[in-house]
């Protein structure tokens, strides 16, 4: 893979990615007139579940659905400037201007009496763009761009994870407007946490607890009676399988995870990428022929925290969408907003039916 680093007019950094044997690539100025991004991202911890709640209220004024031809993620071209300054790419990544955690927090003092406990929001936000094809989507992309990506994603991970006061980095896609995605183009981001998120820390402590009683790993025996059961493995490799998990919580949800434990997506070897990029198109095409319209949904990679459990973690894909029927959406509504207790709407052994079938 070649990398092209560079800066946009306020200072943000870019980077453009493309397939080796691509012609060289020289930086390319961004000539806009842009204000340096300051963001007002704070922290503030919930005493009675101990989770840290992001606020960025600057975030109110980000570009909402533009139209295509106004679109600030396709390249720069006819006397047009957007956020690539070229008429061109493969892949390209750059930090936010509008994000939720920012190296560059002004005016956020630390607070902690026991009750309320506030913090800068410090972090970092990228966007990746998958394509420049404005009317693209992942599951669209070949085989050799898929695997760019995977690269791209592997690339910024080791980045964010030396970034100062990154604790977690998470690279995930929303897609759709039933998602809440405010730009169409083919993108995803990655958020540098400044804190190991609920979801993960929920999932390494059961599988400490796990190590503790059984000596073996949670995910590890997962994925083993997931294979024996074989009835929710919707995708089977030489190394990965792809399944939809025992207590689906969505109407249409698939995790994908290695055959072989690895922390994060740097540690995944050139057969383990190539592979990924064959199973996840095969399965978000599943996705996308199981109704008259492409299925709306999140992925989102679950990855090792940067500086604890390394040994603990197994990197996997968490996939699924809120689609529960042609033309019909799941709310979290009373049980799964108030409580965060899930009622599911289709069976997982009839999700992974659906898939095989389609």
């Amino acid at each position: 893979m070649q990398r092209t680093a560079g800066l946009l007019a306020d200072g943000r950094e870019i980077i453009w990615f493309d397939v080796d044997g691509s012609p060289a690539r020289s930086a390319v100025d961004d000539p806009r007139d842009l204000p340096q991004t300051i963001a007002s991202s704070q922290m503030r911890l919930d005493v009675l579940t101990q989770q840290w709640i992001s606020m960025a209220s600057h975030r109110q004024s980000r570009t909402y659905m533009p139209p295509a031809d106004e679109c600030p993620l396709c390249p720069s071209s006819d006397g047009r400037h957007t956020e690539v300054p070229s008429e061109e790419y493969q892949s390209v990544a750059f930090e936010n201007r509008f994000p939720s955690f920012s190296t560059h927090v002004e005016g956020i003092d630390s607070v902690d009496d026991g009750i309320t406990a506030l913090r800068p929001g410090i972090g970092r936000c990228e966007v990746v763009c998958f394509t420049s094809d404005h009317d693209g989507s992942f599951a669209g992309l070949t085989q050799q761009q898929a695997r760019l990506v995977v690269d791209v994603w592997a690339d910024r991970t080791t980045a964010l994870s030396s970034s100062p006061g990154v604790e977690q980095v998470f690279p995930f896609e929303n897609r759709g407007a039933e998602i809440g995605v405010t730009l169409q183009h083919p993108h995803g981001q990655i958020y540098g946490y400044p804190f190991v998120p609920p979801q993960t820390h929920h999932e390494l402590h059961s599988a400490r607890e796990h190590l503790a009683q059984t000596g073996s790993s949670l995910f590890g025996d997962i994925i083993e009676r997931e294979l024996r059961d074989e009835v929710r493995v919707v995708v089977d490799s030489e190394h990965w399988v792809a399944f939809v998990p025992f207590a689906a919580r969505w109407p249409m949800e698939v995790h994908l995870f290695p055959r072989r434990q690895v922390p994060n997506i740097p540690a995944l070897n050139d057969a383990e990428r190539d592979d990924f990029a064959r199973v996840y198109l095969d399965v978000l095409g599943r996705f996308d022929r199981l109704y008259s319209t492409p299925m709306p949904y999140i992925a989102g990679w679950q990855q090792a925290p940067v500086h604890s459990d390394r040994d603990l973690a197994w990197l996997h894909l968490e996939l699924f969408s809120v689609r529960r029927g042609e033309g019909r959406l799941k709310y979290l509504a009373g049980s799964e907003s108030a409580m965060g207790a899930f009622v599911g709407d289709v069976l997982p052994e009839q999700q992974a039916e659906r898939l095989r079938q389609v």
